[in-house]
């Protein structure tokens, strides 16, 4: 109910201004000024009881008093009697179509009741009376984002980044809009979009780890790796007990070959947040390609230990038993993995190089050639995406949000 306090005390402000030169006021008038005056006190301070007998006398006297109409529109709210309430602020705005307050009121009631159309009207209409209404701007940018949220979340892509871009256009500067039109471009893979909306957001809430955080995986998605170290340091700075940060920012090390600082920073991953496996399984692959053969499956067993079904490490094991020339148990694990993930080429590639190893020619050349198939695919998937990246004609259709931060931290890439 803040939207409809905040109104009252707008109000309240307006009928002080009136009730000062009471002097040439007449004595009923002025008596109902001051009823009204205690009235949205008392609705403020929660007394509703005592504010609905002071407004039932100012509208025994004045049935038409549309100050009082509309307080006790706001009381029926409150009250979660919605439809008099309803009933009510349409009387005031029927009587005083330009009285902004009625307006701001049944905006805040249709959004509470999930009318966000309806609400949308209303709030549009009250900046359309009044420009200046910071409630009635602030109240239609919440509800475009309440419904891009919905739409996001029932997979309708789209429409949510068409409805963050009406809440741009109604206010251009609000970081929290600019953050969740990010969250909504990252998931569509509209990667510069989502850059420029996180960085815009960034000039308002410069320190803001949650946005910080958000650039950093788009910024790894166009390959600036530069950048997004520069991002997830910053990150790390901000919350240095976040395990998440300091595996993003090892990934982002890693893509760098400085190679020393991301062990650093997924061993420090793991000891703030030991019950997860993506941190093992980077280190897992760290210590195959240094031929730390050991403790390379140490690292994958532990990840298949909280996920039995991990393609990666299943690959990971595979790998360490075709480097140990043990082709059997490397073909048993690469076909494990494939099982679970039939996408990972290079797991298709080592299991035809294992089964030419102990000659089973046919199934070698059918894996390499789906490896080479999948290599394949991959880039044609990247250049399409670089295409819609670099189209003119592809302007979004309409963050995030984030809110909640609907994509895991678990995992930028």
């Amino acid at each position: 109910m803040r939207g409809f306090a905040y109104n009252l005390r707008v109000c309240i402000c307006v009928i002080l201004a009136v009730v000062c030169p009471m002097a040439t006021v007449a004595q009923d008038a002025a008596a109902n000024l001051i009823l009204l005056k205690d009235a949205a006190q008392s609705i403020l301070t929660g007394d509703l009881e005592k504010a609905d007998t002071e407004l039932q006398k100012v509208l025994a006297s004045d049935p038409d008093e549309y100050h009082a109409l509309n307080f006790l529109g706001v009381i029926r709210a409150q009250q979660h009697q919605e439809r008099d309430a309803e009933a009510l602020f349409k009387q005031v705005i029927a009587q005083k179509p330009e009285f902004v307050g009625a307006h701001v009121n049944l905006g805040h009631l249709y959004a509470e009741t999930k009318r966000e159309e309806d609400a949308t009207a209303q709030f549009q209409e009250a900046l359309r009376l009044d420009p200046t209404r910071s409630d009635a701007l602030a109240a239609l940018v919440n509800v475009f984002r309440a419904q891009a949220r919905t739409a996001v979340g029932a997979g309708n892509f789209e429409k949510g980044l068409a409805l963050l871009l009406q809440a741009r256009k109604a206010s251009s500067h609000d970081p929290a809009v600019l953050f969740d039109f990010g969250m909504t471009a990252l998931q569509m893979s509209l990667f510069p979009d989502a850059i420029e909306a996180f960085e815009e957001s960034l000039a308002a809430r410069k320190d803001d780890p949650n946005t910080l955080y958000a650039l950093g995986r788009a910024q790894i998605s166009l390959s600036k790796l530069p950048e997004a170290k520069a991002s997830f340091e910053q990150f790390a700075l901000l919350r240095p007990n976040d395990a998440s940060g300091h595996y993003a920012l090892g990934l982002v090390l890693q893509s760098l070959q400085q190679l020393a600082d991301a062990r650093r920073h997924f061993e420090k991953s793991t000891e703030l947040q030991p019950a997860q496996t993506e941190a093992y399984f980077q280190l897992g692959l760290m210590d195959l390609e240094e031929k730390h053969l050991e403790s390379s499956a140490q690292e994958f067993n532990r990840v298949l230990q909280r996920d039995a079904k991990h393609a990666g490490a299943q690959f990971g094991l595979g790998r360490v038993s075709f480097d140990k020339k043990d082709y059997p148990n490397a073909i048993s694990m690469l076909e494990r993995a494939i099982a679970s993930d039939a996408s990972l080429r290079q797991a298709h590639y080592y299991l035809g190089l294992a089964y030419a190893r102990i000659e089973r020619k046919d199934d070698s050349e059918r894996e390499l050639e789906t490896a080479s198939k999948l290599e394949h695919d991959e880039v044609e998937q990247h250049r399409v995406v670089l295409k819609i990246l670099n189209s003119k004609d592809a302007v979004p259709a309409s963050d995030a949000n984030q809110s909640k931060d609907s994509q895991s931290k678990d995992n930028p890439k």
